[in-house]
């Protein structure tokens, strides 16, 4: 991982991987929302509402994916102090705030005709809530000092520590008697789901993931010129404080 530590290394290997993941990701979800609007059959005891469940899981599936790679950035930066694990942080965040926030949105949306109701403090949902609140203090974390050094290892802090909510989040409809369906794809036997209903959830689950690489490419690339502009105007304001001061005094 050193050799990727140089930001223009990195840059040049993002412009090489953006337009493959761009790329994907625009198929994939296409693919993926027509197969879960169009070609998918209605569920014989949700009917129509199923539909909500191709980008309900999906969502979920990332919040969870995001914030595991955000806790490994984190403990790259504190552990081997890699320059470029604080940026990737800083530009993953915001994304995996967005899919929890989906995920939220669109299982209140379920939950309503399901349950009866939009919102319950169910194990599961009120652990993913932690979550998206775990992004929120993330993100506040990182932009809290003068110095994005030290928000970056604050933010990596917390990053850690909250990572416990993952496996909680995972297992909390085996540990707890919740509302929340157990796991449908992860079955030791088989998949219970049908296959026309499991290849919707497997291209948008797709689809999200290359969104979630370009996007993250893009905010990392976007993180290392600003920092270059911030060091250049320092530069340039450190040169001409040094060419005033001669001035001044011999004044």
């Amino acid at each position: 991982m050193q050799r990727f530590a140089n930001p223009g290394r990195f840059l040049r290997l993002a412009r090489a991987v953006y337009p493959w993941t761009a790329g994907l990701a625009v198929l994939c979800l296409a693919a993926g929302l027509w197969f879960a609007f169009v070609a998918s059959p209605p569920d014989y005891q949700m009917g129509e509402t199923v539909r909500i469940m191709y980008v309900h899981v999906p969502a979920a599936w990332m919040a969870l994916f995001v914030y595991t790679n955000l806790a490994v950035a984190a403990a790259v930066l504190l552990v081997w102090k890699h320059p470029l694990a604080e940026l990737a942080g800083r530009a993953m965040a915001p994304v995996g705030a967005c899919f929890t926030a989906l995920c939220l949105i669109t299982g209140s949306l379920w939950g309503q005709p399901m349950w009866g109701t939009f919102w319950v403090w169910d194990a599961r949902l009120t652990s993913v809530l932690v979550l998206f609140f775990l992004y929120l203090g993330y993100i506040a974390l990182s932009n809290a000092f003068d110095d994005p050094t030290r928000g970056g290892k604050a933010a990596a802090i917390l990053a850690l520590v909250g990572v416990v909510n993952v496996p909680i989040i995972k297992f909390s409809v085996d540990w707890w008697n919740t509302l929340h369906q157990p796991a449908s794809l992860t079955r030791l036997d088989a998949p219970a789901i049908h296959a026309s209903m499991l290849v919707p959830l497997l291209l948008m689950a797709f689809g999200f993931t290359f969104y979630f690489v370009a996007v993250t490419l893009i905010r990392i690339r976007t993180e290392i010129l600003a920092r270059r502009l911030r060091a250049l105007q320092f530069s340039q304001g450190a040169s001409e404080v040094a060419a005033a001061s001669p001035r001044q005094v011999s004044a």
